[in-house]
């Protein structure tokens, strides 16, 4: 099998995304917000310059898990919050692959919570994109561990009462090595985050504002729409300061250990008094911070909130089975059957 590194694309046929469209026939409803992911997916591939059969789309359930039947690359549709833990084990097994994990706020969040804490803390060299529509789409409308407190659902129909989860939030608290947030409106940006995702090396866990035309339409365009988008959304780039807005007067600046929004140029503000963003910053503070910054008190966060080193656990498990066969020699099936406390039944 042909495999291709990250940084060439030396004797790798050229494809274009038209090579990982499949044959299926697209299921989402008209207008859902999936449709822009799956294109700057299948428009991301070709240029990492990797052959199609060393690719594969990891899914668990939901409408989002859908994705895998529409690349034309390897791919599981598997089981309701599993899929970080299948691929995982598919990493560790063939460190070469290319894995790739899609999932919704509901799938990766209610019952694969406990996966997706472990594939994060772990480090494994995948990458974990997150389509978060705040509602249950494929069941029709339940809320979701995502949906607003007081979200009035099919199965909330007085409000619900469970405070919502920040998935950013929680990748931060998993230790994940890398983590950052984009949109569905804006494919440009969304194909610049993929591509950083692919070249972490890591676990890169990437969630994605995903409209639902049907159960929860509109759920983030007081802050999506184009019209608003520059006055209430924040672009981060590294080691800039954090600017925003039309005119690009705003910023972030900390007072204290508060963030503030100001206006630069009124009271003496100026670039110097903002906030620069550094996202290879070890200490995960600012990062929670921004994680937590929401509309309309805050212009929301977009872009890499983290990118630090670490080692990955599959690189790690690889050199500990080496060092095992070198110290210890290759083993014998059978001896680890029949070592330590055994007995025969007559």
């Amino acid at each position: 099998m042909v495999t291709a590194s990250r940084d060439s694309k030396s004797g790798i046929e050229a494809l274009s995304r038209k090579d990982f469209v499949s044959d299926q026939e697209v299921r989402w409803c008209p207008g859902c917000g999936d449709y822009s992911i799956l294109a700057q997916t299948q428009k991301l591939m070709p240029e990492l310059g990797i052959p199609r059969e060393n690719i594969v789309f990891i899914s668990g359930i939901g409408c989002s898990s859908r994705l895998p039947y529409y690349m034309n690359t390897y791919g599981f549709h598997s089981i309701h919050g599993r899929a970080p833990a299948i691929a995982s084990g598919l990493k560790a097994s063939r460190p070469e692959l290319s894995v790739w994990v899609v999932t919704g706020d509901g799938d990766a969040l209610s019952i694969g919570g406990n996966h997706l804490l472990h594939v994060l803390r772990r480090n494994v060299d995948l990458q974990i994109i997150l389509h978060n529509n705040q509602i249950y789409g494929l069941t029709k409308g339940q809320y979701s561990p995502t949906s607003e407190l007081g979200k009035r659902t099919k199965s909330s129909p007085a409000g619900t009462i469970d405070a919502p989860l920040h998935p950013l939030t929680v990748a931060l608290g998993a230790e994940a090595t890398f983590v950052a947030r984009t949109i569905d409106a804006d494919p440009h940006h969304m194909v610049g985050v993929l591509e950083r995702a692919y070249q972490h090396r890591g676990a890169a866990f990437c969630e994605v504002y995903q409209n639902c035309n049907i159960f929860n339409d509109g759920a983030f365009a007081a802050f999506t729409a184009k019209e608003v988008r520059a006055d209430r959304m924040l672009y981060l780039e590294q080691g800039k300061p954090m600017i925003f807005g039309k005119e690009r007067n705003r910023g972030i600046r900390l007072n204290g250990l508060t963030p503030e929004v100001v206006e630069i140029g009124v009271d003496g503000i100026t670039e110097a008094d903002l906030l620069v963003h550094d996202e290879t910053r070890e200490d995960p503070t600012i990062a929670f911070m921004l994680s937590r910054m929401s509309y309309p008190e805050f212009p929301v966060p977009v872009g890499v909130l983290r990118a630090v080193q670490r080692p990955t656990y599959d690189a790690l498990m690889a050199a500990q089975i080496e060092h095992a066969i070198a110290t210890e020699g290759p083993g014998d099936l059978r001896d680890l059957f029949v070592e330590g406390d055994t007995w025969t039944v007559e």
